[in-house]
């Protein structure tokens, strides 16, 4: 494979991932005033009841910390439309 033919993937996945948009990325988004529209302001809510619903059923100090540190992954990593799933709804 070519130099430039690995580079063009490269930019590819690059290009793929800046479509993606995270819980976070709705956060820094509704924290600049900039307007989210409805699916998006849904998906914030659906996931901070599932966190807080998901905190409350830890029964220990270190499983409440692994299960903070997943969520944040989640909110970091995942799309956004992954709350927009039926299982998010409380």
């Amino acid at each position: 494979m070519s130099n430039n033919t690995k580079h063009n993937e490269k930019d590819t996945q690059k290009s793929h991932l800046k479509d993606i948009f995270s819980i976070n990325d709705l956060r820094e988004k509704d924290y600049q005033d900039i307007d989210l529209l409805p699916n998006e302001r849904l998906a914030l809510k659906n996931y901070d009841r599932y966190r807080i619903a998901e905190l409350n059923k830890q029964t220990s100090e270190d499983k409440f910390h692994n299960k903070y540190m997943q969520l944040q992954v989640m909110a970091n990593l995942s799309p956004f439309e992954e709350f927009l799933k039926e299982e998010y709804f409380s």
